[in-house]
């Protein structure tokens, strides 16, 4: 059920984790606000990214006022996983992209410590690849992907790009182009939904999700997707890709460079959840 402040979602995959894992002592190794994503690397190893909110951030200004709505400069390593994993819940958008990399983190552990029930694990997979997309299929991204509007354009029967952006797109795109806006008007009418992961940061995945009526794939996807996933198949999501990160270090320090998705593949690789029905 959607909620007024989007945080129902992001309730349920904090609860996820923390049934798999308990609330055992688990601490930051390392944290990094990057300008494209977030990483969070835990005294385990295992370590999670998600999308920052760069244009979201009106509090990213150099006075002490806005110090109370960042996350907490040079005392975040050696901090309780649990302490940023609560900052999913606030209202500022870095701490929220702080929280959501923690749960990732926590989820890459989670998933490796239990066996999947209901769902299968392709290691190496894209999620275009692996979900069912034919040519007489209407196809709607939530978000300006490049690599799949590549792959999607002139492969199907129609194709929608829903955008707050309409930058994000090359003139030759924008004949695909519709206005964010318009969601709901274009996802009810969607066979194939390909939503961007950074939906669960900008809060607004719960209430896409439930705008894909007709959908028969719904596919949430990006390095961001990267969660426990039960919450998201129960409600309606079909694939989740995401990615596995083999070396933390290599990637917070990509991350802290500037680094975005494109730059990942040298410490980390895809990996697609289907939902087995």
């Amino acid at each position: 059920m959607n909620d007024e402040h989007g945080t129902g979602l992001i309730e349920e995959l904090i609860e996820a984790v923390e049934a798999r894992l308990g609330r055992r002592d688990l601490k930051a190794d390392k944290a990094v606000l990057g300008v494209f994503y977030t990483a969070v690397k835990l005294e385990t190893g295992h370590t999670g990214v998600a999308f920052t909110p760069v244009r979201e951030i009106p509090e990213a200004v150099c006075c002490p006022r806005s110090a109370g709505r960042m996350p907490a400069a040079g005392r975040l390593a050696g901090e309780s996983a649990w302490e940023l994993l609560g900052y999913a819940l606030t209202d500022s958008p870095l701490k929220v992209s702080l929280g959501i990399a923690t749960l990732n983190a926590l989820s890459a552990l989670a998933l490796e410590e239990h066996n999947l029930d209901g769902y299968r694990v392709l290691k190496g997979a894209d999620a275009l690849d692996v979900a069912h997309i034919g040519p007489d299929d209407e196809v709607a991204l939530v978000g300006a992907f490049v690599p799949f509007i590549k792959k999607l354009k002139g492969q199907v029967a129609r194709l929608w790009v829903l955008e707050k952006n309409p930058q994000a797109l090359k003139a030759d795109e924008m004949p695909f182009y519709r206005p964010a806006e318009e969601a709901p008007e274009v996802l009810s009418q969607a066979d194939v939904v390909v939503i961007s992961g950074s939906a669960i940061v900008h809060r607004s995945l719960d209430h896409l999700l439930g705008l894909c009526t007709s959908a028969r794939e719904v596919i949430v996807a990006g390095p961001t997707a990267s969660m426990y996933p039960d919450p998201l198949f129960a409600r309606g999501a079909t694939v989740l890709g995401g990615i596995t990160i083999n070396d933390g270090d290599e990637m917070v320090r990509l991350v802290g460079e500037g680094g975005s998705g494109y730059f990942f593949e040298g410490c980390a690789e895809k990996v697609a959840l289907m939902r087995q029905t």
